[in-house]
């Protein structure tokens, strides 16, 4: 039997920045949903999250899976080339975005990322971060700076789309259980609030409409330092 989900997303501004710069792309129709986030402190960071979610959202997906994953990643390929091409021709020194996606498939899960933006699968009763961010020294600072030394406080950034020649997608395979939730979001959320506090959210609020407003609720309600966006997809039977 085909597992069925349900899902839910949302983006916000925040309470600091002045332009939000993430971007959502929710497609349950071809089991596809991405979370993107331009480059905070850098030229147009909302034009290439904005490309990203635009270009990943009009893809079909005939064949297989690996073949669905195949286009995505080429998509990215093309997408890192024409915005290093577009820094170039404005005269800046880069136009990026971090990219965090699941893909849906009857025997597995998949996530691919580039950056920092995260994804969290909670299964058995237990949240556990599937990505691994890619980012040298802390990340403590609300701007994560790409291809310079760190301040005190702050990350580099190792990996974005737009920020090199040469692209490079990590991607994890997960189970499709009934019942597991799976969570990506930009660094909004997790600058906010702990792995644990986000534990305990997806324990108290299953659904994925309800764990968005809890998530965004509890954010909301502290510094809100940067840009908010989330994607939650729960796997039915």
């Amino acid at each position: 039997m085909t597992t069925r989900y349900v899902s839910a997303g949302r983006t916000v501004t925040g309470k600091v920045r002045k332009h939000n710069e993430d971007a959502i792309l929710v497609r349950d129709e071809v089991g596809l949903w991405v979370v993107a986030d331009g480059l905070g402190g850098h030229s147009a960071g909302d034009y290439a999250s904005t490309m990203i979610v635009e270009r990943l959202g009009a893809l079909p997906r005939p064949g297989s899976v690996f073949d669905f994953i195949e286009t995505i990643e080429d998509t990215l390929v093309q997408i890192n080339a024409d915005l290093l091409q577009t820094a170039a021709t404005r005269g800046v020194d880069l136009i990026g975005s971090t990219v965090v996606m699941l893909v849906h498939d009857s025997d597995f899960m998949l996530c691919g990322w580039v950056g920092d933006s995260r994804a969290y699968c909670f299964e058995d009763d237990r949240l556990r971060q599937i990505t691994r961010d890619h980012v040298h020294g802390g990340e403590e600072d609300d701007v994560t700076h790409f291809g310079a030394t760190p301040a005190a406080g702050s990350g580099v950034l190792t990996r974005a789309v737009g920020a090199e020649e040469h692209l490079f997608v990590d991607w994890v395979i997960a189970a499709n259980k009934p019942g597991t939730a799976f969570v990506l979001c930009s660094d909004g959320i997790n600058k906010e609030m702990s792995d644990a506090e986000i534990d305990a959210e997806c324990r108290r609020s299953p659904q994925p409409q309800d764990l968005i407003v809890s998530l965004f609720e509890l954010a909301l309600s502290r510094a809100g330092r940067d840009n908010i966006s989330a994607v939650v997809v729960r796997l039915q039977a």
